[in-house]
């Protein structure tokens, strides 16, 4: 599995994923900082492969930010596997800048919950409900 900053090209597969509009992804690459988890076999089937193919092969994608000494998951989805994989790349960030990190996932996401505790979140309460979704906070304090 390959881990790399997200590119605009990218937003349709990371709709896909989301179930979100492709304009809502595409501007989520521009104003956060988002990583994808894709297959490693890109890169080794075509050596010159870049951002231009990028999109097909991807097993999934999380976006953060950082403000008031926590970093703030955005949203994340996908494989299970690759959840847990990109839930790293905001928890480096917090260990090295000495903060906390924060996510709300939904209560219905049984997968995405599990790879929260994988990493070493912990439920921190019940979190705000979107429309009827209910969600939970997690938090990890590294």
């Amino acid at each position: 599995m390959d881990v790399r900053d997200a590119v605009e090209a990218d937003a349709e597969a990371l709709a896909a994923i989301a179930d979100a509009p492709v304009d809502v992804m595409r501007n989520l690459v521009h104003d956060r900082t988002v990583r994808v988890a894709a297959h490693d076999d890109t890169r080794a089937s075509d050596p010159n492969a870049d951002a231009g193919s990028a999109g097909a092969s991807l097993l999934g994608f999380i976006s953060f930010d950082a403000r008031d000494q926590t970093v703030h998951v955005t949203q994340f989805g996908g494989q299970r596997s690759a959840c847990v994989r990109l839930l790293e790349e905001p928890i480096r960030f917090a260990e090295s800048e000495g903060m906390s990190v924060e996510m709300l996932v939904e209560t219905e996401q049984d997968a995405l919950q599990e790879a929260a505790a994988e990493v070493g979140f912990k439920e921190a309460g019940p979190g705000p409900m979107f429309e009827t979704t209910r969600t939970i906070r997690y938090r990890l304090d590294p």
